[in-house]
Order: C-alpha cells, then sequence, then structure tokens
C-alpha cells in the first residue's frame, strides 16, 4: 500500500513532465496548447513505435489514426449540399450552398488542407467543419481538394493533383454546372497546403492559354521556402509547440523523398553554405535583413556557413525548385499574381515565410493585405471549435472569412 503513493507521485511527474512546456506569456491559452501538443507527440510517438515493429510506415499509421477519429462523412444540411466526387482523377469534396439564385452566380473557392504534404485530409472534420463555415459566410462554392500524401508519392505529384483539380474546375462548363461566376474565383489553403497553392498559382500564371483567371489567392501561415532554418521566426520558434523547427524540415525531406539523415545539417543551413554554387545567387532573392520588419528580426543574426554539405542539394536536387520554394520566384512571376492575403502567427516557425513573402509581392505591385497575429500559433485557425476551441482559432478563422466575403 505503502507504494501507491509513491507510484502516483510518479506518474504526476511523469505527466507533468510530458505535458509541461515552457510557453511566452503573449501566446493564446498556454496550457491548453501544452495539452493538445501533448496529444500530438503521443500520437506521433505510438506511430514511431508501430513504424519501428514493422507494422507500417510512420506516416500512414498517424494519419490513420487521426483520420479514424476525426473522419466526417459528405453530410449536407437545409443550407448547403455537400458531396464527394473526382475532378480529373483527384478527389475532391464539394460544399455548395442551397439558395435560390435567380440566375445570379456565386462566387467559387478552392482550398488545399494542411498536414506537411503528409496528413491531414479534406474528409476530416477539421476541414469539414472549416470548409462549411466558409461557403455559408461567404455565399460560396468551396472546392476542397483531396491530393495524394506522402508517403504514397512525393513532390511534385502534390502540386500535379491540386493543378489539374484546379484547371478542371475553372473549365467553363464545370463552373456553369455548380453557378460559379468565372470572375469572382478564390484560391486558398493553409500551411503546406499553402505552399502548394503559391506553387499552383504562380504556375497558373504562366498559362497563357487560361480563360479563367483566378482572382484571389489567399495562404493562411504558409510555408515558403527551403533555404534558411535560420530566420527570426525559425530561431524564436524552434520548439514551438504543433510545429517545432525539427519536425518541420522532416516533413520537407519526406515531401523531397530525402533522407532525413540531413535533418541537422539543414537545421545549420549546411545545405546554402557559400560552397553551394547554386544557393548563391538564390540567397539574394531571400535576405530576411531587408524583407522584414524591426520588430521581426530583434537581435536575431542570419547563419552562412563557409563550407556545408553540397552532397544535399545533390541528392535532393528540388530543394531549390521554385515549386518547392515560391518565395524564391522571380519578380516577373511574382508581379502576375492576383489580389492576395496572407495571415501570419507570431509564434510560429513560417511566420517570417509569410512575411517575406508579403513584402516579395508588395514590391512587385501585387495588391497585398497581411493580418498578423501576436497571440497566435501554427494550426490555430483549425481550433475555434469544441473540444479544442481556442479564441486565437476563431478570430483568425473569422478574419480570413471576412476577407474573402468582402473582396470576392
Amino acid at each position: 500500500m505503502r507504494t501507491a503513493p509513491a507510484l502516483l507521485t510518479a506518474l504526476s511527474a511523469l505527466t507533468a513532465y510530458y505535458v509541461y512546456s515552457p510557453l511566452p506569456s503573449s501566446l493564446a491559452e498556454p496550457w491548453k496548447l501544452m495539452l493538445l501538443d501533448a496529444t500530438f507527440r503521443c500520437a506521433q510517438d505510438m506511430s514511431n513505435f508501430a513504424h519501428y515493429l514493422g507494422l507500417g510506415h510512420h506516416l500512414k499509421v498517424l494519419n490513420f489514426v487521426s483520420n479514424y477519429f476525426d473522419k466526417s462523412d459528405p453530410s449536407s444540411s437545409a443550407h448547403l449540399h455537400v458531396i464527394d466526387t473526382v475532378f480529373d482523377g483527384v478527389e475532391v469534396r464539394i460544399f455548395q450552398p442551397q439558395v435560390e439564385l435567380d440566375g445570379s452566380l456565386q462566387s467559387g473557392i478552392i482550398y488545399v488542407h494542411g498536414g506537411g504534404w503528409a496528413l491531414g485530409s479534406a474528409r476530416t472534420r477539421s476541414y469539414d467543419s472549416l470548409c462549411r463555415k466558409i461557403s455559408e459566410d461567404v455565399n460560396a462554392v468551396v472546392v476542397s481538394i483531396e491530393y495524394r500524401l506522402v508517403p504514397n508519392v512525393h513532390f511534385p505529384e502534390q502540386i500535379n493533383d491540386v493543378y489539374a483539380a484546379t484547371k478542371y474546375f475553372l473549365q467553363a462548363e464545370v463552373l456553369a454546372k455548380y453557378s460559379v461566376d468565372p470572375q469572382r474565383i478564390a484560391i486558398s489553403g493553409d500551411s503546406a497546403g499553402g505552399n502548394l497553392v503559391a506553387a499552383v498559382c504562380q504556375q497558373l500564371t504562366q498559362d497563357e492559354n487560361a480563360t479563367t483567371k483566378v482572382k484571389l489567392q489567399a495562404l493562411i501561415y504558409p510555408v515558403l521556402q527551403t533555404l534558411d532554418f535560420h530566420t527570426p521566426s525559425y530561431q524564436q520558434n524552434m520548439d514551438m509547440p504543433i510545429l517545432s523547427r525539427y519536425v518541420m524540415i522532416k516533413f520537407w525531406l519526406d515531401y523531397l523523398n530525402g533522407s532525413h539523415s540531413f535533418a541537422h545539417a539543414m537545421l545549420v543551413n549546411n545545405h546554402t553554405s557559400l560552397d553551394v554554387n547554386e544557393a548563391i545567387a538564390l540567397r539574394q532573392l531571400l535576405n530576411w535583413n531587408s524583407l522584414l520588419p524591426l520588430s521581426f528580426k530583434k537581435n536575431y543574426k542570419p547563419l552562412i556557413q563557409s563550407i556545408g554539405n553540397p552532397s544535399i542539394v545533390q541528392q535532393v536536387p528540388a530543394l531549390f525548385d521554385p515549386r518547392v520554394s515560391p518565395l524564391i520566384a522571380h519578380k516577373e512571376t511574382l508581379q502576375k499574381l492576383p489580389k492576395t492575403y496572407i495571415l501570419t502567427c507570431e509564434h510560429d516557425v513560417l511566420r517570417d515565410d509569410g512575411t517575406m513573402y508579403v513584402k516579395r509581392l508588395e514590391e512587385v505591385g501585387v495588391d497585398i493585405t497581411h493580418d498578423h497575429y501576436e497571440d497566435g500559433f501554427h494550426g490555430c485557425m483549425l481550433f475555434a471549435t469544441w473540444p479544442t476551441y481556442f479564441s486565437a482559432g476563431v478570430r483568425t478563422r473569422d478574419g480570413y472569412i471576412r476577407w474573402l466575403r468582402e473582396n470576392l
């Protein structure tokens, strides 16, 4: 009996050690975020253990577990018709408001979910709920794309899926079928989905035969570059819950089909050292000393290695592909982009990716809106409903939807 209190104390201490992470006071609801992050890390540890036992790839296991508890079937209501269908071989979920149009047309929004190109789904409750909210509040037909994921496919297949589904939807006969106004179409995505949207939007500007143009792009805490993992936000938030710097690098390597053995070298920018010839010119497009405001730069210093590991780029050549890093696209491509919305969060390793893209688009004359949330964290927009309610989630979601409604 005497051992019971000791065991209870030890278990409590172990739980507190697993859950507790020191977080800045400016972060929205830190204790709730600690619990959420502990849940995610527990799922990741379980998937890694299953991988170790040979039960399947850890990303497949993690996706299976998360989708098992979060999957949502296409459920229509009196106000919204929801169906799963296929656009040019790519699965999509469509949300269509049930309103009397009297011959008028609705706007259209293409949505691309996040998840590190490996996780998430248009069919999870999180994204189903978000797309329902967008469709109802904006009165828009929303096409949520179910692109293929790592490890089943790697770059550039995710981009190819989003591009194919987007081009299919932009056909005149398809827009007419869903009563969508070809002059009022937006494309949007969060995190890795924001990366895919930025890449596809740049591709669409190069299509001289396109008859229907996208009016808006909206990027929610997007990941936009692989050159520098020592931007101020990567340094400031390197161990922040939901998405740490090391986890982001592993997502990149999985997406680009590279070895995780490169992760630690990339943590210190050995892949873009001065002896990597391909990186020299590109670094001029990603000079955060000139692209970031003083309030973001603080006292952080750039990290540029004299001697690094050129073999990383040789084995993962896509690292410097503009489709992978839309932030390094040339100005001739950027100046053709449509009106843009970018949302960033202070407590996010990707804060500076989005902010630098804002600056680059401003420099070439693109109409840009930048919403920055001082108490926000990566992924917060998905946590706007019970049981994972965060005030920052509601405010980011509602601000984003308000911009869509006012500009589309």
